[in-house]
């Protein structure tokens, strides 16, 4: 007996030495981390936990805590050190957007980890793919949007919805007197209105007579938000423990998943067995126009469109949610957008043509300017394939994630100016004419190889939705207190707990009659 105690105690004797290397080797790998942040305070990594315990402590906070720290950062950007797995690389310098989202484009794919990650939602749509499988979707994709049959189907589709559906209801609550969540009804006119450009389908989720969701679009916003959750999750151990066993929110979201790929599939079936036209005929939905290639399966067109509808969903939503409660703080700024939509659109009609809408400069630049303090797509994160140095001269090794932050370029005042917090349209004019900014200063729609195709039909779709609310009522936003809205980082930048307003009529002849 005493002959095995001496022998377990030689043993741990030995393994002493092991031990004390490999803590002095991870408090070395901790210390080293250092430098690239030297001269942010509150930012130093702890040893052998590295940066995790701000990464906790802030979580809530993730986006203002991040802000702060790049517009104290020298460079712009902070190496994020995390303990037992790769680092990361947060920026807001504009010349590292440029080399991660174009100039070195193809080192920073869409990392393994994210693929994996959101891959039971998306499967390998667009926003989720590399290489030969995201290049051949973005050459149909791009191809589908440059043809004049879609844009103008596109622009007849949210005239309709505008006409129909949401100026008739805003009528009824302006008639009434009643407060209703502007955040909400904006998601329910993007749900029906992206539906019926990829679908072809109507939910009718945005009615005047009913204000329940649908199971479709509780779906799509329980998948939505589940699976971001996955991604921000610090202890991703989490949830594939819950997914393997189908409880708590992985068993939401699978049940969200089967009503969104069956709607999905069920639709795709439909175009498949419908007999090809006599003078072989386009329907004017994508689905319908990719269905024509025998060559794309089902599996694809659901994981394509369904990106889609997750693209167009809460990015339109989300930027005219903050556009609204930036509006309501600036009055002299609606009045210059109602002036203008006066003069140009001077006709007694409903609606407004597209060359009407380009000629509205103003509001062209007022909603810029919202994007650029508010962008609907906060962060955008990839991965590294190989060790690089960026332009800053900040370090990046293999298999690194990389992320630029959108919503702090916005507030750099060596990018944007002194009152570059200031909320001030008049910055994206000259003349009186829009002029666009260098996509890697105002990354909102992306930029490079990956730049949005919809950034034109998103403009047209917040410019008519605009100019025809601003044109018949006023809005007060009715937030308590005064307080500004809490932001809540989701697929898009959301309000947490939407958006309370109250809208009166400017004109009675303006006003839709409900009975219409």
């Amino acid at each position: 007996m005493e002959f095995f105690q001496s022998l377990e105690s030689l043993l741990i004797l030995s393994l002493l030495p092991l031990l004390l290397l490999f803590f002095i080797i991870l408090f070395s790998k901790s210390s080293s981390k250092k430098s690239p942040n030297p001269n942010i305070d509150g930012f130093k990594p702890y040893p052998l936990l590295g940066h995790l315990p701000h990464l906790f402590k802030h979580r809530h906070d993730f986006l203002e805590w991040t802000s702060n720290l790049l517009s104290k950062s020298p460079t712009h950007s902070i190496v994020i050190d995390l303990p037992f797995q790769r680092n990361g690389f947060m920026t807001s310098n504009p010349l590292n957007i440029e080399h991660i989202v174009k100039s070195n484009f193809s080192n920073y794919p869409k990392g393994d980890r994210a693929i994996y990650t959101l891959k039971d939602f998306l499967g390998h749509g667009i926003f989720n793919s590399n290489g030969d499988h995201w290049n051949s979707q973005r050459k149909i994709a791009s191809h589908e949007f440059n043809k004049k049959s879609l844009r103008k189907f596109i622009v007849t589709t949210v005239d309709n919805e505008i006409i129909s559906r949401l100026l008739p209801f805003v009528s009824k609550k302006c008639n009434s007197g009643e407060v209703f969540d502007m955040q909400d009804v904006l998601e329910r006119f993007a749900f029906d209105n992206i539906c019926k450009v990829a679908f072809g389908e109507d939910p009718c989720c945005l009615t005047v007579e009913d204000s329940a969701r649908p199971e479709l679009v509780r779906a799509f916003g329980d998948a939505s938000h589940i699976i971001i959750d996955r991604f921000n999750d610090l202890r991703p151990f989490t949830w594939r423990i819950q997914r393997l066993l189908n409880v708590g929110p992985e068993k939401r979201l699978n049940e969200a998943i089967k009503i969104v790929n069956n709607f999905a599939m069920k639709i795709i079936k439909s175009r498949r067995t419908r007999e090809t036209k006599e003078e072989e005929e386009e329907d004017d939905d994508l689905l319908s126009r990719l269905a024509l290639n025998k060559e794309n399966s089902d599996e694809y067109l659901r994981d394509m469109v369904i990106s889609f509808i997750v693209a167009g969903l809460e990015t339109t939503s989300s930027a005219l949610t903050w556009f609204f409660w930036l509006l309501s703080k600036r009055p002299d700024v609606e009045e210059k957008i109602l002036s203008e939509v006066k003069k140009i659109h001077f006709q007694n009609s409903e609606s407004l043509n597209i060359d009407e809408l380009r000629d509205m400069h103003y509001l062209h630049a007022a909603i810029s300017e919202s994007l650029r303090l508010y962008p609907p797509v906060a962060l955008d994160t990839q991965s590294c394939l190989e060790d690089d140095v960026m332009p800053d001269g900040t370090f990046v090794g293999k298999g690194w994630f990389v992320t630029y932050n959108a919503y702090s370029v916005g507030r750099l005042k060596d990018v944007w100016g002194e009152d570059c917090m200031e909320y001030r349209p008049e910055r994206w004019l000259e003349n009186g004419v829009f002029r666009p900014e260098n996509p890697f200063k105002f990354p909102a729609f992306h930029g490079g190889p990956r730049m949005c195709l919809g950034k034109e039909m998103a403009y047209i779709q917040m410019k008519s939705i605009v100019a025809c609310l601003v044109q018949r009522f006023r809005i007060e936003v009715l937030l308590p207190g005064d307080k500004d809205p809490e932001e809540l980082l989701w697929f898009t930048l959301r309000m947490k707990g939407g958006l309370p307003v109250k809208f009166t009529e400017r004109d009675s002849n303006l006003c839709v009659d409900d009975e219409d």
